[in-house]
């Protein structure tokens, strides 16, 4: 007798949640429905109703799963940089600079609109934002920066409002990433001199 082979939950929830994401960042969050999600991952809306069963579950989960693809890139960073360099690279790889980055980011614009109507996204994203927030201010804090939370705040924004502008100006991006240069030349003028710039990506 054939036994039934063994089904990964986790994977096939990343697998839809993935989907989705995409399906956000290319359509926007008035396409996603179960029927829609299934159709981008290749099932049936039964199968995709075996784990997730509401369209609201669904973007709960995918929501978790951008903030961690966010995290993840942000882990590879080299942290031994110097200051300004290292938050160089930290923000570049959070701007919409390829494809997957772009998806990523017009699924996240749309999350962040949907999140301002529907209280447990917006306590998702939160969240997800505080901890990247407080893992940034104590990586700055540990490299000798004299005011780490502030400066985190003050390099979310600056990642925020590239990102958001690159989105609809694909054209600019060598301009915004020079904006970024010199936002980081102000937040960090004792490290400047040490740092040298980089390529953008």
């Amino acid at each position: 007798m054939t036994m039934p082979k063994a089904v990964d939950r986790p994977e096939q929830r990343r697998q839809i949640g993935a989907a989705l994401l995409r399906l956000a960042g290319e359509q926007g969050m008035d396409q996603v429905s179960v029927r829609t999600v299934a159709a981008a991952s290749g099932r049936s809306a039964g199968a995709v109703q075996k784990y997730f069963r509401t369209r609201e579950e669904m973007l709960h989960f995918a929501a978790e799963l951008a903030g961690e693809r966010v995290e993840q890139r942000m882990a590879q960073v080299d942290t031994a940089l110097p200051l300004r360099e290292a938050l160089r690279e930290l923000v570049l790889t959070t701007l919409p600079l390829d494809d997957e980055r772009r998806a990523e980011a017009a699924a996240q614009l749309a999350f962040a609109v949907y999140a301002a109507h529907h209280p447990r996204l917006a306590e998702i994203r939160r969240r997800l934002d505080t901890d990247i927030r407080e893992a940034l201010a104590a990586w700055l804090g540990t490299a000798g920066c004299s005011r780490p939370v502030a400066t985190a705040d003050a390099v979310i924004a600056v990642s925020d409002g590239l990102a958001l502008r690159m989105l609809y100006t694909p054209g600019e991006h060598p301009q915004l990433v020079e904006a970024l240069d010199r936002a980081l030349d102000a937040l960090t003028p004792a490290d400047r001199a040490g740092s040298g710039r980089t390529p953008a990506k």
